[in-house]
């Protein structure tokens, strides 16, 4: 007989959280609904089972560690009975709700009731400008509606669908193995537990039909990449009545041409003219937003300091992205990119040149500094 933490794929000083983490995974896998009725899933998911309800009673982990297979026959594992006398026992103590909704619910009761419709994904780009101001777009989602032939039911008007006479309209169907109570979904009816004799001519019985829904979805301001919008009742339509499932949204914004986004602020990098960089003035900075410079067409005035160098960055408070959850706004971080003129005339360079034997360290000190640098350098490296 197998390892009980061998079966788990755990070490054996795993903890509680391990433990039901690995059975919450292995189950899901072997489950025999998940497999077709296999019975070698079956046996594999009867084994998990048996190690989880050992490893997870303290006592019995305990006697097990101690003794092995031998200290806890009779106790639940081991092949023996007692312990968990039903699989869904261990499953409605691990999975919940969630175990209920996988698997066609937890014991008892009837599945063939209304189902509740899918959720739906739909993946939409928006643009820079749309997160920045909010925007209302219009997407088309296929998805499935109520067939309007049959309203829903699958059967052809005037006719009704039947009981289906292996389940007796539950829905599932119960095999026990050993000690284990397995229950699946019935396979004369696929767990609906109704049969259509004479389906409907709309949707073939579906009850169903697929087609594109035009929704309009209103873009929050300050969303970013990622963001998620959920619109209740607008996925697939139930099943049998039920309601209809939700729709995600996910959202990503487009690369923009001129800004970059970090968190609420906005990156753009403008060129300044060599000669505003020296003598100082005012450059054009694109905006998203208005305000007290913004000239109402996306621009605004930012002031040049005299000397300014490639790399400065000029902080415009108040100009970057809004928040999403407050009333707090960004900041536009403008970066300076001092921009050597190209393309002289012969005038020009007769000028540039009498500029440059004019200048001294004290209008390049960086590069005074560089260059004394560089020749300690020179002269370390060549001994002179």
């Amino acid at each position: 007989m197998r390892d009980y933490y061998e079966i788990l794929g755990v070490d054996r000083s795993a903890d509680d959280a391990t433990l039901k983490s690995a059975f919450r995974k292995m189950a899901m896998e072997h489950h025999p609904d998940r497999n077709g009725g296999s019975e070698e899933a079956s046996a594999r998911f009867k084994e998990i089972n048996e190690a989880y309800s050992i490893l997870s009673d303290a006592q019995k982990r305990a006697a097990y560690d101690r003794f092995g297979h031998a200290g806890v026959n009779g106790m639940g594992g081991g092949g023996q009975g007692g312990g968990f006398s039903d699989v869904h026992d261990i499953f409605n103590e691990v999975f919940g709700d969630a175990f209920g909704e996988m698997f066609g619910g937890g014991r008892g009761g009837r599945r063939n009731g209304p189902a509740r419709g899918a959720d739906l994904r739909y993946d939409l780009e928006i643009t820079l400008e749309q997160a920045y101001a909010s925007a209302e777009v219009e997407i088309k989602v296929p998805s499935s509606i109520t067939c309007e032939v049959c309203d829903g039911s699958g059967a052809k008007p005037g006719t009704s669908p039947t009981v289906c006479g292996t389940c007796g309209g539950a829905g599932r169907v119960r095999a026990t193995q050993g000690f284990f109570s397995i229950e699946r979904a019935c396979p004369r009816c696929g767990g609906s537990g109704r049969m259509i004799l004479d389906p409907c001519k709309g949707c073939s019985g579906a009850g169903q039909v697929r087609r594109d829904r035009v929704l309009s979805v209103r873009i929050p301001a300050g969303v970013d990449d990622g963001a998620r919008i959920r619109l209740a009742g607008e996925g697939d339509a139930g099943q049998r009545g039920g309601p209809r499932g939700d729709l995600y949204i996910f959202l990503s914004v487009s690369p923009h041409d001129l800004f970059e986004r970090d968190g609420l602020d906005l990156l753009c990098t403008v060129p300044v003219p060599m000669t505003t960089a020296v003598l100082g003035g005012e450059i054009e900075a694109p905006c998203l937003t208005g305000g007290e410079n913004c000239d109402g067409q996306c621009r605004m005035k930012v002031k040049v300091p005299d000397g300014v160098q490639t790399g400065k960055t000029i902080r415009l408070k108040g100009r970057g992205m809004p928040s999403l959850r407050s009333r707090e706004k960004g900041d536009l971080v403008v970066e300076l990119f001092v921009e050597t003129p190209t393309h002289l005339s012969a005038r020009q360079r007769e000028l540039m040149a009498e500029f440059a034997a004019l200048t001294g360290e004290q209008q390049h000190p960086k590069s005074a500094n560089f260059l004394g640098k560089a020749k300690r350098f020179w002269s370390e490296v060549t001994g002179g």
